[in-house]
């Protein structure tokens, strides 16, 4: 996370609206609990749903499943597991966004449900879905308050949705465990935590190491009352395999992608010049045990 306050964003990009209808005026470093961390991504993407689409929409298609900036798709990485293992499977994406990953799914024979927070971006899902007449079930609901049965589910996933904007990504887990079936995956794919040390620039300057790996104070734009506007929650590897283990889960794997030679987009602070010195995204494929034989 940066730690000089970073330029505004320029008209028509993402984030732009979204400090504007919010008042976004300056970065604190503090505590931000659970309430007011789930109102503040709440409001940040309803402002925020439209520039993103309009800036990432191409990149991450209407009915693409892209895990990253990296540009790592499941049709090729299949960490969800055998494609055709999932067709009429029952599967959850947490975060959802404009449901680009679900679509995609959809097309190949799964029963997708997208859960979001933001009416906006959900607002955003239903556009693509007329554009691609593929409409998925949308749900709005906190991640760390999933509105289904108990072991529902037959694989879970979130590609960058929820988890590093909630203050407690071990409740998130812990309602994914609950509503997966004994045996079913679960895949989510963030930031990668120690990208946390370095300026949130994809340049030179992005490249020095500015805070401490160990620092968890979240990273908060506020308004000019103090209030959040926008937060991050700061996980370190470790943090994020005790959250899956505290969860009665299993990490079966832990991808960290590489950055694609013929790939020369910048994506805010991901670029060429930062993906081929270290990670930027960390993907947890995890699995719920089987029950009793």
């Amino acid at each position: 996370m940066p730690s000089p306050p970073p330029p505004a964003p320029a008209p028509g990009t993402s984030g732009a609206s979204a400090e504007l209808a919010l008042g976004a005026a300056g970065i604190a470093r503090r505590a931000v609990g659970a309430e007011e961390s789930s109102a503040a991504s709440r409001a940040w993407w309803d402002a925020d749903a439209a520039d993103y689409q309009a800036e990432h929409g191409a990149f991450l298609g209407d009915d693409d499943f892209v895990w990253c900036p990296e540009r790592l798709r499941e049709a090729d990485a299949h960490l969800l597991g055998d494609p055709a293992a999932l067709r009429g499977a029952r599967v959850l994406e947490i975060g959802c966004g404009a449901a680009s990953c679900s679509r995609w799914l959809a097309r190949t024979g799964a029963r997708v449900v997208g859960l979001d927070l933001s009416a906006g971006m959900l607002r955003e899902a239903r556009a693509a879905d007329a554009r691609t007449g593929t409409a998925v079930p949308l749900v709005q609901a906190d991640a760390g308050a999933v509105p289904l049965r108990d072991a529902s589910v037959d694989a879970a996933f979130s590609a960058f949705g929820a988890i590093p904007f909630v203050a407690d990504a071990g409740a998130v887990l812990r309602e994914v465990a609950r509503v997966l079936r004994p045996g079913a995956p679960w895949v989510f794919a963030v930031n990668h935590p120690m990208r946390w040390m370095f300026p949130d620039d994809p340049g030179p300057d992005g490249l020095t190491v500015s805070q401490s790996y160990f620092d968890r104070t979240p990273y908060a734009e506020v308004d000019e009352t103090g209030r959040a506007v926008y937060v991050e929650h700061h996980r370190t590897l470790g943090d994020r395999v005790a959250d899956v283990v505290g969860a009665g889960l299993v990490l079966e794997r832990l991808v960290e992608p590489d950055w694609p030679d013929d790939l020369d987009e910048v994506w805010g602070q991901w670029s060429p010049l930062r993906g081929a010195l270290f990670p930027g995204t960390a993907i947890f494929c995890c699995r719920k045990p089987p029950g009793p034989a």
